[in-house]
């Protein structure tokens, strides 16, 4: 396992990030201890979650696994999605984001979290009192680098700007949605991000496991995430999505890799990304992903398998400078 520095934190983490998502839905304790256990076997030190996850299940279970050694971990959560019937208890207010920190820091058993993600943009919420919360956050030390999940690269670049006028913390880590499926995030995110030297951790590069090897144009499993869950099933539901799950499968058979080994290690291979956040429902499961650092990706074995889905054109769509 090699480690890398997230963005001008100056905190080292592994080029993987494990996703604690299925921690208490997909994955009861037991078999999240396992998963754990695994990535810690591993080399990993950096584990990803949101209070969100099972509706705050996953923090518990994973602040259960963290003592002894939180000092040696680098711990993410997020906030913004609703957290129980009061309709407060979501969005980018200052209100629920301060008890949402709070109710983290108590279910994972920990005083900080290394990184707080707002984990949406919050459009009826100025982004000024947001940042202003989050300032309060980090002041008291029970946050230490603020992060955006799923903001676009406007939104972080005013978050920035907003930032830097008032003199408070900035966004130190962004996490994108990429994947060789969803490859938006190359158009002005990642650019945005080498530019201002911030952390990456992607997210879906196995794109809910179409690039799997379970999916082509004939293909498709009993169950999964596209198949039974409505939410994924409208985000990957272009046609030639399955085009290119069935091209990239038969490369991974070409090549002898699992494509699930081989979709992480294109991921991680963006110069933009410092650790794709990868996921499992079980250990055997999560074997695949751990692999992926096994895999030298070559400039010309990148550019082959990006040859294979559609390049989202540039910003301005001045094609012709692309060339």
């Amino acid at each position: 396992m090699n480690y890398k520095q997230l963005g001008q934190t100056g905190i080292q983490v592994s080029q993987l990030c494990f996703g604690t998502m299925s921690f208490g839905g997909d994955a009861d304790a037991a078999e999240s201890g396992r998963m754990f256990a695994a990535c810690r076997d591993a080399g990993i030190n950096f584990f990803d979650c949101a209070n969100v996850y099972s509706d705050g299940a996953a923090e518990t279970i994973l602040g259960e696994l963290i003592k002894g050694t939180r000092d040696e971990l680098v711990i993410t959560s997020k906030c913004f999605g609703p957290m129980g019937d009061d309709i407060n208890a979501r969005g980018g207010s200052r209100r629920n984001i301060l008890q949402s920190v709070d109710a983290s820091l108590k279910r994972l058993g920990t005083d900080r979290l290394d990184i707080l993600f707002m984990h949406h943009w919050d459009k009826n919420v100025p982004l000024e009192e947001t940042l202003r919360a989050l300032e309060t956050l980090v002041a008291s030390g029970k946050v230490l680098h603020l992060g955006a999940s799923n903001y676009a690269a406007w939104q972080i670049a005013k978050g920035l700007g907003i930032s830097q006028k008032n003199g408070w913390p900035r966004f130190d880590v962004i996490q994108p949605m990429y994947s060789l499926i969803k490859r938006q995030a190359e158009v002005e995110i990642f650019p945005l991000a080498m530019a201002e030297k911030l952390g990456v951790i992607s997210y879906s590069a196995v794109a809910a496991g179409l690039l799997s090897g379970k999916y082509g144009r004939g293909t498709r499993p009993d169950v999964g995430r596209v198949v039974s869950n409505d939410k994924y099933a409208s985000r990957y539901r272009e046609d030639w999505f399955l085009d290119v799950a069935e091209q990239f499968t038969s490369l991974a058979e070409e090549l002898g890799l699992h494509p699930v080994s081989l979709a992480v290690a294109w991921a991680g291979a963006h110069p933009a990304v410092t650790s794709p956040i990868f996921g499992a429902r079980n250990v055997a499961q999560l074997q695949p992903s751990l692999a992926s650092i096994e895999i030298e990706m070559t400039p010309e074995l990148h550019s082959r398998i990006a040859a294979l889905s559609r390049t989202p054109p540039p910003a301005t769509d001045r094609l012709e400078e692309q060339r």
